[in-house]
C-alpha cells in the first residue's frame, strides 16, 4: 500500500489515523533517509495513542519511553548502535516484544533484533514537505484498513 502527504500536518496525522489501527505488541520500521518525516510520523502515533507531551527523537539515547496513552510508545532510534549486540547489552530488546508499540528508526542498524512479525514503513521523500508511505506487512503482521488511514472510514 502507498499513501503520499504534502505537509508535516499530513504526516502526523496518517501516523495518527494509524495508531488507531495498533495494538500491544506491534512492531513498526521506518526507513527513510535523514529528513524524510520518521519522527513526525511517530509523533503523529503517539497522539493518536492519546499519549500527551512533546515526542522527540531519541537519536541519543537510543530509546525513549511514552507511557499514558491506551498503549505505551517504545520510540527507538537505531542510527548510532553498530550492532544488535548493543541493543541486547543494554537490555533494550524485550521492549520490542512488550506491551506497547515499538516504533524503530534506523532498523538496518541492528536488522537480526527485529521480530519476524512487523509492518515495515518505507518514507520516501518527494519534494520539499511531500512524503509517500510504502506500508509493507512482514512476517504475518495483519492486513491494514487502507480506507481508515486515508481517513474514509
Amino acid at each position: 500500500m502507498e499513501l503520499t502527504t504534502g505537509n508535516p500536518a499530513q504526516t502526523r496525522a496518517l501516523g495518527e489515523r494509524l495508531a488507531a489501527q495498533l495494538v500491544a505488541g506491534d512492531v513498526l520500521l521506518l526507513e527513510g533517509t535523514l529528513g524524510a518525516g520518521k519522527s513526525e510520523f511517530t509523533r503523529g502515533i503517539a497522539r493518536g495513542l492519546g499519549i500527551t507531551g512533546y515526542v522527540t527523537s531519541p537519536s541519543f539515547t537510543i530509546l525513549q519511553v511514552h507511557p499514558g496513552g491506551r498503549l505505551p510508545l517504545y520510540h527507538f532510534d537505531w542510527y548510532r548502535l553498530h550492532s544488535a549486540e548493543e541493543l541486547y547489552e543494554l537490555s533494550m530488546e524485550e521492549y520490542l516484544y512488550a506491551d506497547g508499540v515499538a516504533v524503530v528508526e534506523w532498523p538496518g542498524m541492528a536488522r537480526e533484533a527485529v521480530p519476524p512479525c512487523h509492518l515495515r514503513i518505507e518514507i520516501e521523500l518527494c519534494g520539499e514537505d511531500e512524503r509517500r508511505f510504502h506500508f509493507y506487512p512482514e512476517g504475518g503482521f495483519r492486513p491494514l484498513d487502507r480506507n481508515a488511514l486515508e481517513g474514509k472510514a
